[in-house]
C-alpha cells in the first residue's frame, strides 16, 4: 500500500465538473493498494498519516500533527501508484490489485479516518478524477508499507 501525502492550503477533487470533495488545511492523499495488502497494512500507514508531524509550530518547526491543528484529509484512490514501466514506455499496472480488493481497502480506510479526524472529504472510486490543490511547503511525503 501506499500514501501519497501533500501538506495543502486547499484541494478539492472534480468529477464531471461538479465537486465531490473539499479541504482547507491539511493533507491531499493519493492511495494506491496492491494485492498483498490488508486491513492491518492499513491500519498501520493511517497511524502513521494522522500523526505525521509536518505542520509548522509557533517557532515555524515542523512538529505538529493533522489532529494538533484540526487538518482535513482529502482521500483519492488512485490505482497508477503501482505503475511499473520498466518493461517499455507503457506502464503496466499488474501490480495494482483488482478494482473490487482496492475499493474494499479504500472505503476501509475512509472510514477508519473518519474517527480518527473531524473532516475527512474523498474523491471517487474508479471515476475519471480533476484534482487539484495548493501544495504547501511544498512538502510531499511517501508513506508505504
Amino acid at each position: 500500500m501506499k500514501f501519497v501525502v501533500q501538506r495543502v492550503k486547499e484541494a478539492q477533487v472534480n468529477v464531471e465538473g461538479k465537486t465531490v470533495g473539499k479541504i482547507d488545511n491539511g493533507f491531499l492523499v493519493l492511495i494506491g493498494v496492491t494485492h498483498t495488502d490488508t486491513k492491518e497494512i492499513a491500519d498501520y500507514l493511517i497511524k502513521k498519516l494522522v500523526n505525521l508531524r509536518v505542520f509548522k509550530d509557533d517557532n515555524g518547526k515542523m512538529n505538529l500533527s493533522l489532529n494538533d491543528i484540526n487538518g482535513s484529509l482529502l482521500l483519492v484512490s488512485q490505482f497508477t501508484l503501482y505503475a511499473d514501466c520498466s518493461g517499455g514506455n507503457r506502464p503496466s499496472f499488474i501490480e495494482a490489485a483488482k478494482p473490487d480488493m482496492a475499493n474494499e481497502l479504500y472505503e476501509y480506510i475512509i472510514s477508519e479516518c473518519k474517527e480518527k479526524i473531524s473532516k475527512v472529504e474523498t474523491g471517487i472510486f474508479g471515476a475519471e478524477m480533476k484534482v487539484s490543490l495548493i501544495n504547501d511547503g511544498p512538502v510531499t511525503i511517501i508513506l508505504e508499507k
